[in-house]
């Protein structure tokens, strides 16, 4: 799979309707068309662009929009929501990550304590990173166990026969900016104790 048809996979997952479980339902749909050969790349290039959005600018940003409760998985789990939002915004946001501050998603989460939003509100997608797995045993026939193994395995491969991470087209100069568009959006709290 290479980085263009990628890419018009998170554009077209950004567009489907409906909430999160069904747009997945409908990759897991389109995914099931492919080889298991593809499927597996596919993991390898959300991998490697998830990694891409391990900055200190985006970390900052995104532990501003949620009131420092962000840990090194919620970060995780932000990496692969935002390449859910597609490339433009993906791009955008690596660029100069108070970009973010123009996403619906994230406006709509200004003046509440993220302890009010609801699990489908949170800037985070978790879910999207064990769809190819799913996908990988249902072509391999490793419903009922054993694909695991054979998933990572093949998923190393790939990743060894790509060896050199892809360009990502960003800027760090953006970064070091500051963001002060999530900042009024979301001014820095006080910790409030747990309930």
């Amino acid at each position: 799979m290479d980085e263009k048809t990628f890419w018009a996979l998170m554009d077209e997952l950004s567009r489907l309707p409906g909430d999160r479980h069904e747009r997945l339902d409908r990759l897991r749909g389109r995914l099931r068309r492919r080889r298991a050969a593809e499927v597996v790349e596919l993991q390898a290039r959300l991998e490697a662009v998830c990694a891409a959005v391990a900055t200190d600018g985006l970390w900052r940003a995104v532990d501003r929009i949620e009131s420092g409760l962000c840990s090194d998985d919620g970060f995780d789990y932000f990496a692969l929501w935002l390449v859910a939002q597609g490339h433009g915004t993906y791009k955008a946001v690596l660029a100069d990550p108070d970009a973010l501050a123009d996403i619906e998603q994230v406006r709509a989460l200004a003046g509440r304590h993220p302890r009010e939003w609801r699990d489908d509100e949170w800037p985070e997608w978790e879910e999207l990173d064990y769809v190819t797995q799913e996908v990988f045993d249902e072509l391999t026939g490793h419903q009922e166990g054993g694909g695991e193994e054979a998933f990572h395995r093949a998923l190393d491969a790939v990743q060894e026969r790509w060896a050199e991470p892809e360009e990502v087209d960003a800027t760090t100069g953006a970064a070091r900016a500051g963001t002060p568009r999530l900042d009024a959006l979301f001014p820095a709290r006080k910790p409030t104790p747990e309930p």
